[in-house]
């Protein structure tokens, strides 16, 4: 027997853009699937104006959440889910047809990955800011397991209206949780430290609408500072610093914050590393900042973790570059938090 996908989609006043959104869903190929709707407390009357030849589709379930929010949105919806998958999904947002299709497929292939994600295209009615090209690409360029986690604490890797998850994985993780920060980033963070894998099958399964109303532009807990404190806070509780210290790559915002975060969480940091000269042989926060060249002189970072916290353009690749050269591995030996 086929297995069942519940696509669970939260709405709140997602106007003109629902209808071609659930319509997505109800168009996919190949597969069985029932689409749990759950008004958030709209107030645009969009779920009500959904066109005649959608409603009566008995896939289509309509569900009130209760308590405002989107974990709250994906708890009531989850409670009426039925399926053996679940699936996220936008109520401003389009799944190509052969979207859920896919995901499936790669999780039967693939029974070691928990939670599959999908490669998207970001479209809007505007111009695209060239931030958003970039993290597409970089988005779509991180689909098997190791690429996720090797840059899971750089930014959040699975476009949340992609998810896709076994059902076992989804009750382990006890769902979405309401955090100061993005619940979406919380999930995937939460997921690797329990040794959940995720991964992304090849091909784009879904047009990511890029939007004023968006609730990345208009929610705090996406504040780009509660990303950084996350990817600390997880980072401080992972394997990779466990019963060892840090060396943060970076003197700037970035860095001193992360540096501040570990130390809150018990993380003992050794130095700071700089390329400008003028900061090289100084203190941050009481501590010495090198010049890259002198890692493997100093003698107090026996198996310490290099963590690159410089947000620049380019500086990721040029950090990368040098400490390849000097033999570290990544992933080992550092890893990027910004």
């Amino acid at each position: 027997m086929a297995s069942l996908i519940s696509v669970i989609m939260p709405v709140h006043n997602a106007g003109a853009y629902l209808e071609e959104a659930v319509a997505s869903i109800l168009n996919q190929k190949n597969i069985i699937l029932e689409l749990i709707l759950v008004n958030d407390h709209s107030s645009d009357g969009a779920i009500e104006k959904l066109p005649k030849e959608l409603t009566p589709d008995h896939r289509l379930k309509f569900v009130s959440s209760t308590s405002r929010g989107v974990v709250a949105a994906m708890a009531a919806g989850y409670a009426k889910a039925q399926g053996e998958y679940i699936a996220r999904m936008d109520a401003d947002d389009i799944s190509l047809p052969h979207r859920l299709f896919e995901q499936l497929t790669y999780l039967q292939n693939n029974p070691e990955i928990g939670i599959a994600g999908g490669q998207i295209k970001i479209v809007s009615e505007f111009n695209i800011a060239k931030g958003f090209s970039l993290y597409e690409k970089w988005l779509n360029q991180l689909c098997s397991p190791e690429d996720i986690e090797r840059e899971l604490f750089i930014e959040s890797p699975i476009p949340n209206p992609t998810a896709f998850f076994r059902r076992e994985s989804y009750d382990l993780l006890n769902g979405y949780q309401d955090t100061e920060w993005a619940e979406d980033y919380d999930m995937w963070l939460r997921a690797h430290a329990l040794g959940i894998k995720m991964g992304k099958p090849d091909g784009v399964l879904l047009h990511w609408r890029e939007h004023d109303k968006r609730l990345t532009h208009n929610d705090s807990r996406y504040d780009n500072k509660l990303f950084i404190k996350a990817r600390a806070y997880y980072l401080s509780h992972s394997d990779y610093l466990k019963e060892r210290k840090a060396i943060i790559w970076g003197t700037g915002p970035i860095g001193v914050y992360i540096y501040d975060i570990l130390v809150e969480q018990k993380i003992e940091v050794e130095a700071f590393i700089e390329v400008n000269p003028r900061r090289v042989g100084g203190l941050k926060r009481g501590l010495p900042v090198l010049h890259y060249s002198d890692l493997n002189q100093y003698t107090y970072n026996n198996n310490a973790l290099i963590i690159g916290a410089v947000g620049s353009r380019g500086a990721r690749a040029e950090i990368r570059q040098a400490l390849l050269h000097m033999g570290k591995k990544e992933g080992s030996d550092f890893l990027f938090a910004a």
